[in-house]
């Protein structure tokens, strides 16, 4: 395991926020239970002793992904992209509805607190996506990044993996879609503004609520509300294709600002937009559970009753076409709100369709490429 030296392990609560905020623990989760795979169930007892119970700030540690591959494969029919890059595992945001969270419990992790503080990260990334975009049998497609964890969640401003990433597809002629929350996008706009000169880029900034008390509690070390529409804004002005995902729509906790979210990034530059409604598959349901009723607990009772009635009376249906956008009179309701607003702003009148004309494997590649297989052979001999 390794810290970087110039990440604080304990916050800041919003990174890349001048704006001091009040104290916080800094994390989402509440709890940091087994995962479904483990045989044995990790259990806080009081053994009788006086004790306080308050324990010291969770540290965020960070591992390397010794991982072979990078670019991750779908054929879900409601995805609409096939391969994306997940720079890192975990994610030290901490959305406490995150739906990647029960892919730590195949590293034998909690996907409670685990989730957000041990990390793993792929320092070998750009050189594995050079050898798989360089490959014969690839074909060029658009490569989804942000679709799972954040590929600028706080570590990234050190370890700039997916700044690798970027410009190896800036090299192929390669295209590439973004969802963040985070406003170090910002860092790579000269990376991202020369792809979208040649039509090879488009980013989202994923905005859950302009309530910035509900932000930090919900997503505490994403970046705040005001800073993702300040993203939106200065890629707009560079000449990045930029929308805006109102994701997760939560009934009776944010679902009331979609139209305000909406507005706010079409003042800022957005042109897109798109929308999901909460999702809570496996061990999420009850962290978002224990979550709501610490954090809102007037509301609690009244969100996981709306959720029902998304789901067909259960708080999660896991079936392509419903898990993204539920079912039902609540869930019609907040996609008609969604298509009123979206017209009414003017947004989606333009669908960017990047380009996969232009890939190009380049020279520099195509020598590392014969030199990686020149190396394997002789070691192979020995």
């Amino acid at each position: 395991m390794i810290k970087p030296s110039a990440i604080d392990p304990n916050g800041p609560l919003y990174p890349d926020d001048e704006i001091a905020q009040p104290q916080h623990n800094g994390r989402g989760g509440l709890s940091n239970a087994s995962s479904r795979f483990d045989d044995e169930r990790k259990i806080r007892t009081n053994d009788g002793w006086d004790i306080d119970d308050d324990l010291p700030p969770l540290k965020t540690t960070l591992t390397k992904d010794a991982t072979r591959t990078i670019l991750a494969r779908n054929t879900s029919p409601d995805i609409p992209f096939d391969r994306s890059i997940n720079p890192y595992r975990g994610c030290e945001h901490g959305c406490i509805y995150c739906f990647a969270r029960p892919t730590h419990a195949y590293l034998g992790l909690s996907p409670g607190l685990d989730f957000e503080t041990k990390i793993l990260f792929k320092p070998e990334a750009a050189k594995l996506l050079t050898a798989e975009l360089a490959a014969p049998k690839y074909r060029c497609d658009i490569v989804a990044m942000g679709t799972n964890t954040d590929p600028y969640q706080p570590v990234e401003r050190e370890l700039k993996v997916t700044r690798s990433i970027l410009k190896v597809l800036s090299d192929f002629n390669n295209p590439v879609g973004i969802v963040t929350k985070g406003h170090l996008v910002t860092r790579d706009i000269d990376i991202l503004a020369d792809m979208a000169r040649r039509n090879l880029a488009e980013v989202f900034l994923s905005i859950t609520t302009l309530d910035k008390d509900l932000a930090r509690d919900m997503e505490p070390r994403a970046s705040a509300p005001h800073r993702r529409l300040d993203a939106i804004k200065r890629l707009a002005d560079a000449g990045v294709p930029v929308g805006v995902m109102t994701a997760p729509m939560i009934p009776g906790l944010n679902d009331h600002e979609m139209e305000a979210i909406l507005d706010a990034a079409a003042k800022a530059g957005a042109t897109r937009a798109g929308f999901t409604v909460l999702r809570l598959p496996l061990e999420i349901k009850d962290l978002f559970d224990e979550w709501l009723r610490a954090n809102r607990p007037d509301r609690a009772e009244r969100v996981l009753s709306l959720v029902r009635q998304m789901r067909g009376g259960a708080l999660y249906q896991a079936e392509f076409g419903t898990r993204m956008r539920g079912e039902g009179p609540i869930a019609q309701l907040i996609a008609a709100r969604f298509q009123a607003a979206v017209k009414r702003l003017g947004l989606n009148r333009i669908r960017y369709r990047l380009d996969t004309q232009h890939f190009a494997v380049p020279e520099s590649a195509r020598t590392a490429l014969v030199d990686a297989k020149r190396d394997a052979r002789q070691m192979r001999l020995f």
